[in-house]
This record gives structure tokens, sequence and C-alpha cells, in this order.
């Protein structure tokens, strides 16, 4: 089997693992090597100068000892099996590199043997990339659960971002379709990388050229849709790592069927689901949300018409309107059309004068949205009506006298004899805007 008979069924088995994200890091580039790292962003991102850049996402080998259900390259599939030597794999990756396919690698692998031996797999290419290649661009790699300690710190000693995967929303999820795997087994390598990182800054404080340990810090991936948790639970997991283990993101996966065990769903989880997952995760991370605050044991899915934010600010009318001129940045980050950024610009501009609409379109405020919830100078847009259902009707883009949840958004779907909306029809955040209708 050649290299690239390797490549294609690598790259193929490691499509589900999800790697869209900045780099979060930045290597200068050393005399005699080749490459640097960026903070603005790799893998299907676009750099300051407009160009996209992008990482060669593969696997060291699909060969696995594990028998994950939801996974593709479980022990029980019938699947083509390759693996690649270290020798290949950093001789592929400078060859695309050098052929400015790629400015980055990101590498995952199933167990082959032990997770220490696939560990060491994974190093020596990257040893080779650095140290004989001379590579100094993006790498982010997939820690392997159940490798011993000293293998973990010598992969994220080599990389930028590091990752271990947390698969599943639950301990009773990951025993019934993940049996070999433990939640101890993914927990221990998240602290001990956690605690590497706060040495490696504590040391670079001390001296500016000490070892950088995954400067580009942690992050995990996690399985929607496989089981049965909610959008509730699943947050407030999330919330829990990023506070406990100081993870930079967790990616959401929606569940893609690849077998046909009857533990798992026959359908996959709608992709809209995995949206408002990603969006009410940003809420967690940058706009001061608590998972407690979006969602509740008596409603755990998010809604299927209204974003996180938008959803939110309906339920809690009696917050607004804020005047805009007056209020403090924390309250006006809850504002729906308001971002990080116009939020700051917001803050600093009334400084100078006061504000008005057409003041803050130029501030790049989303107007379509937040008119709902705000007022400059004492006065709201001519026309306003602040009300639920004036502000429902609004935001659904449907007439003035539709109630909230009048209508279901269909996803697109690539088989006209599958469409998406009958996915949609069977999921919680269905049920739930069914209820409230």
């Amino acid at each position: 089997m050649t290299v690239y008979d390797k490549l294609k069924i690598l790259a193929e088995s490691a499509k589900y693992d999800v790697a869209c994200t900045s780099s979060g890091s930045s290597r200068k580039g050393k005399e005699g090597g080749v490459g640097n790292t960026v903070s603005y962003g790799l893998c299907h991102s676009f750099a300051a100068d407009g160009r996209c850049i992008s990482l060669l996402k593969v696997l060291m080998t699909n060969h696995c000892i594990n028998d994950c259900k939801y996974c593709g390259c479980r022990s029980s599939a019938d699947m083509p099996r390759a693996a690649f030597t270290p020798e290949e794999l950093a001789e592929l990756t400078m060859s695309f590199y050098r052929r400015n396919y790629i400015e980055g690698l990101f590498l995952s692998s199933g167990i082959i043997l032990s997770p220490d031996h696939t560990t060491q797999l994974m190093c020596r290419s990257i040893d080779l990339l650095r140290n004989k290649y001379g590579f100094n661009g993006y790498i982010h790699a997939k820690a392997i659960p159940g490798a011993s300690p000293e293998l973990i710190s010598r992969l994220g000693a080599l990389i930028d971002r590091i990752s271990v995967n947390i698969e599943l929303p639950s301990a009773s999820s990951l025993s019934a379709l993940a049996p070999q795997k433990t939640k101890e087994s993914i927990l221990a390598p998240m602290a001990q990388i956690r605690d590497s990182i706060d040495v490696g800054k504590k040391e670079l404080q001390i001296y500016r050229h000490a070892e950088k340990f995954a400067p580009a810090g942690q992050s995990t991936q996690m399985i929607i849709g496989a089981s049965p948790e909610t959008d509730y639970r699943i947050l407030k997991l999330s919330q829990g790592l990023y506070n406990k283990y100081k993870l930079r993101r967790v990616f959401y996966s929606a569940y893609i069927p690849v077998g046909d065990d009857r533990m798992l769903p026959s359908v996959g989880a709608p992709l809209l689901r995995e949206h408002r997952l990603y969006q009410a995760d940003w809420l967690l991370r940058f706009y001061g949300f608590s998972a407690d605050e979006i969602l509740s044991e008596e409603k755990p899915s998010l809604d299927v018409n209204l974003d996180p934010k938008c959803n939110w600010a309906i339920n809690h009318l009696e917050r607004f309107p804020i005047e805009i001129n007056t209020a403090d940045y924390e309250t006006i980050l809850r504002v729906p059309g308001i971002g990080v950024r116009s939020a700051k610009r917001i803050v600093a501009a009334r400084r100078q004068a006061f504000l008005d609409f057409d003041g803050l379109k130029k501030l790049g405020v989303v107007l379509k949205r937040a008119k709902y919830f705000i007022i400059c100078k004492g006065k709201s847009m001519p026309g306003m009506i602040f009300n639920e259902k004036h502000i429902c009707s609004g935001l659904l883009d449907s007439p003035a006298g539709n109630s909230r949840g009048r209508f279901l958004p269909e996803q697109i779907s690539l088989f006209d004899n599958e469409p998406e909306i009958r996915r949609l029809q069977n999921t919680p955040a269905k049920e739930a805007y069914l209820l409230e209708a």
C-alpha cells in the first residue's frame, strides 16, 4: 500500500474529528526551519490578509483495539485499515506544506496495540517534524486516554494545541457505548494538561525561553445525539469543563450513524441542534451567561426558532429596554444583536457623546434584533412596542398576528427522500417548542 493510498483511507477516517478552530498561539520562523504559527486562525479560517489557511487532518492509524459503538474505526467495523509510519507521516506533511496545500497538522489516531504505543508513534512523528525538518507550523494532536503521564507530557511539549475527547456527555452513556473507556481515563489527562499549562506559564514569567507546553491550550469534543442527554445537561457539563479544566473550546459533533447497533439512534442528530449548542457555548465563554440561565430542568432543550440569546432576552423582558448610554458593559452584552466588540465600542464611544440609533449602526450593532431591547436618550425606535408578541413576531420574521413558535425551519438535505424536517420533528427541541406554542 502506497503512502497516498494510506492517506485516502486515514484522511477519510479523520473526518469525524472536529478541528475548525483558530490556532491560538504564535511562533516565529527560525533560521534553518520552515513555517511559522500565527494566532489568527487555522483550518478553514481566513487570515488577516484574506488567505484561506488549513490543516492536514489525518489519523496516525484507523486500527483500534476499542469497540466504541458510535465510532467508524471501532474494532468490529468492516473497513479498510491502514497505518502511517512516523517517517511517512512527517514526509507527507512536509510535502504538502512545500506545495502550499497546508499550513499545519491535525493529528488523531485509533489505538493500535496500546495507548502508550500509539502515543509513542505520534510523538515520534511530531518530533521528526520539529527537529529533523525544522517545522515551526501549527500542530494540534489528540491525546490518547490511558496513555502514561510521561508520554502526554512529551506530546504536549511538541505541539501547539492538545485535546482529550470526552466523547459522550455522561459516564453512564460512556459505559454503555464505549465500554473500554472510563470517565477517569479521560479526565485524568485533562487535569494533567491543565496543570502542565499553568506550570509552563509560570516558568515563562521567570525565564522567557522556557519550554512552552501546548501554548494554544486544550480542547475536547462531544458527540451530540448518540445518547439521551438533554441540551441542559450538555451545557452544564461544558460549563464544568471550562471552569475546572480551563479548556479553550468544547466542540460539539452531531451524531452520524456509522453502524446498526440497536443501542444507537437509527438517524443522525439534526445539525440545527449542534448549531444551537455552539451558540449557547459562545454565551458561556464570552457573554457571562451560566448554563442555568440559558436552560433548566423544566426547559431542557434549546429553542429551534430562536438563538439562545434572543430566547433568554424574551424570557426576561422585565430587564428591558435598557438605556444604551448609561447601562454597564455586562448589561449591554446581554442585548441580542450586540456582540463583544460592539459592546466595547459602545462603552468607548459614549464617553465622547450620547449615542443614537444611527451611531449604534455605525458601531456594528445589529439593530434588526437590538431595537427590541434598547432605547437611546430615553427614546425607542419609531413604531416600537415593547411586548412579547410584537418582539417575537419581529425576531421570527413572521406576521405580527402570529404568536410565538408558529413555524418550524427546514434544514436543507442532500436527499429528497429524507428531508431534514423529519429528523427535526423527533427532537426534544421541537417537542419543547410545541408545548410552548
